[in-house]
C-alpha cells in the first residue's frame, strides 16, 4: 500500500473530493507522476497532478467547477488547475512532434485512453506510476517501483526522443535521487539534439539540480556521458585541465567542481537566493584554470590568477544559463575572489584587509561557503584551506562583518553641510574617508566626521 504523505491538510482534502467526484461520475481519479515517486521515497508530498479516466473534458469541468474554484490558467493546455491547493487535474493525452523543442507537440485528450498508453508519454519509468487513493492500487506498468528501489533512471519509451528537455531532465533526476543512468537511456540522449529548447525551461532544470541536488557531481557526470555537454562549452572546457596532485590528488577540474558542488549541497540554507548565489559560483569558480593553467619546472601545475581571468567566462555562461544579470552580479565577485581568504590568511592580514575583502565580495558568510566547498572538494589536501576559512570567518564575527559589507559613514551630505559643492572633488574626499575607515581609524559617525574636518584643514594647508 503507497502511502501519500501530503504536508497541506487542504491539499489531501481537496484531493479526497475530487476523486470521489470523479467516482461518482462513472470516471477514475489518479495521482500521477512525481507525487508517487516521492511517496515511495518517504519524501513529503507539496503539489499534485491528477488524470482522470472516463469522464469527457466538458463533463469534468463542469463537475469540478460545481465544487471547487477552477484557475483559468492551464485550461488551453487541458489541465484544470484548482485554486484551493497546488492541485492540477487533467485528462489521459497522447502527443505527436510536430516541431522543436519542449512545446513543439500536437496534444489530443482522449478520456477513454487506456493507463499503460497514457503513462507511456512520460519521461522515465519512475515518473510513469500512478495511484488511486480510493482504492489504494498502484499501477506500475514500466517497472518504475523497482527501478526507483534499484536508484535506476531508465526512459519509458522510444517517444523519450521527441523532447530534448528529457535529458536536462534526466541530469536533475540522478542529482536529486541519487541514480545511475541505465547505459540504453544514456545512448538515447546522445541521439538527441538540443534543437529550439527555450532558455528558461534550460535555466528551470539546471536550478532542480542546484537548490534540490543530493549528489550534483552525478548530474555532471551524466551530461558529459550524454554528450550534452558540449552544449554548455565554458564547461566542457574543464574536463581535462589538469592540477597539481599535491594540492588537486582527485583529478581534473571538472571532477574537482562536482566535488565541489557535493559539498555544497550538503550545507544549503534551503533559503533559495542565498543557495543560488552560492551555487552557481561554486560551479564557476574555476573557469579561469583552462586560460592559466601551465606546467612549470619540477611538473608543479599552476593556474596563477585563474579567479580573476574566471570572471569574463562566468559572466558569459550565467548570463546566457539564467538571464538574471541580478543574480549573476552577486555571484561574479565570490568567483573573483575565492582565493584571496588563503591569500589573507597566509600573510595573517590586518582587519583593514578583512574589511575592504568584505567590501569587494558584499558578504563574506557567501565567500566562506564557496571556500568550504572548495576545500572540500580537494578531499584531505584541504586543510590550511580550513584554516583559513575558520580563521576569516574568526575575523568577520569580530568585525561584525559576517553577512553585511562595511557602509562609508562620511556620506555627501556631510560635505554639502560644509559647504563643499558637488564635483570631482567629492570623490576624493569620500574616498580618502571610507579608505580610513576600512582601515580602523574611525568606527562611527562622529569619529568619521572628526576625521573629515581634518583631513580637510589638512589639504586647505597644503
Amino acid at each position: 500500500m503507497v502511502h501519500l504523505p501530503i504536508v497541506d491538510k487542504q491539499l489531501a482534502a481537496l484531493l479526497d473530493s475530487v476523486c470521489h467526484l470523479v467516482r461518482d461520475a462513472g470516471g477514475r481519479a489518479w495521482v500521477v507522476g512525481g507525487a508517487v515517486r516521492d511517496a515511495l521515497l518517504a519524501i513529503p508530498v507539496v503539489d499534485l497532478d491528477v488524470e482522470v479516466h472516463g469522464v469527457v473534458a466538458e463533463d469534468l469541468e463542469r463537475l469540478l467547477a460545481e465544487h471547487h474554484a477552477l484557475d483559468a490558467v492551464g485550461r488551453a493546455f487541458g489541465v484544470l488547475k484548482l485554486r484551493e491547493a497546488a492541485l492540477d487535474v487533467s485528462l489521459p493525452r497522447t502527443e505527436s512532434k510536430a516541431g522543436l523543442g519542449h512545446k513543439g507537440f500536437l496534444v489530443q485528450s482522449d478520456p477513454h485512453l487506456d493507463l499503460t498508453t497514457a503513462m507511456s508519454r512520460r519521461d522515465f519509468t519512475i515518473n510513469a506510476m500512478a495511484y488511486d487513493p480510493l482504492d489504494g492500487e498502484l499501477a506500475d506498468p514500466f517497472n518504475g517501483q523497482q527501478d526507483l528501489a534499484n536508484r535506476l533512471l531508465r526512459h519509458c519509451s522510444p517517444a523519450f526522443v521527441e523532447d530534448p528537455l528529457r535529458v536536462l531532465r534526466g541530469m536533475q533526476f540522478v542529482a536529486r535521487f541519487d541514480l545511475d543512468a541505465s547505459p540504453d537511456t544514456v545512448a538515447l540522449c546522445r541521439t538527441i539534439d538540443r534543437e529550439g529548447l527555450a532558455g528558461e525551461r534550460i535555466w528551470h532544470e539546471w536550478r532542480k539540480l542546484l537548490l534540490l541536488g543530493q549528489s550534483p557531481s552525478r548530474g555532471l557526470a551524466f551530461l558529459k556521458a550524454t554528450g550534452w555537454l558540449a552544449h554548455f562549452p565554458d564547461l566542457a572546457s574543464l574536463v581535462g585541465v589538469p592540477q597539481d596532485p599535491v594540492y588537486h590528488p582527485e583529478g581534473d577540474v571538472y571532477t574537482h567542481t562536482g566535488l565541489c558542488l557535493d559539498a555544497f549541497a550538503d550545507t544549503r540554507l534551503d533559503d533559495e537566493t542565498e543557495d543560488l548565489v552560492v551555487g552557481l559560483a561554486v560551479l564557476c569558480h574555476d573557469f579561469g584554470k583552462p586560460l592559466t593553467t601551465t606546467s612549470e619546472e619540477g611538473g608543479r601545475i599552476r593556474s596563477r590568477g585563474h579567479a580573476e581571468r574566471g570572471v569574463a567566462v562566468a559572466k558569459g555562461f550565467l548570463e546566457d544559463l539564467t538571464g538574471q544579470p541580478a543574480l549573476v552580479a552577486q555571484v561574479l565577485p565570490l568567483v573573483r575572489d575565492h582565493a584571496r581568504p588563503l591569500q589573507l590568511f597566509a600573510q595573517q592580514s590586518s582587519d583593514g584587509a578583512v574589511r575592504r575583502l568584505t567590501r569587494d565580495v558584499g558578504r563574506l558568510d557567501r565567500l566562506l561557503r564557496v571556500l568550504r566547498a572548495d576545500c572540500a572538494g580537494r578531499g584531505a589536501a584541504s586543510a590550511e584551506s580550513l584554516q583559513a576559512a575558520s580563521w576569516l570567518e574568526e575575523r568577520a564575527q569580530s568585525l561584525s562583518l559576517l553577512d553585511s559589507r562595511p557602509e562609508p559613514l562620511v556620506q555627501g551630505r556631510h560635505l554639502v553641510a560644509r559647504g563643499i559643492e558637488p564635483g570631482p572633488r567629492f570623490s576624493e574626499i569620500l574616498g580618502a574617508c571610507f579608505e580610513a575607515q576600512l582601515d580602523g581609524e574611525f568606527g562611527d559617525e562622529a569619529g568619521g566626521l572628526i576625521y573629515l574636518d581634518r583631513w580637510l584643514r589638512q589639504a586647505d594647508n597644503s
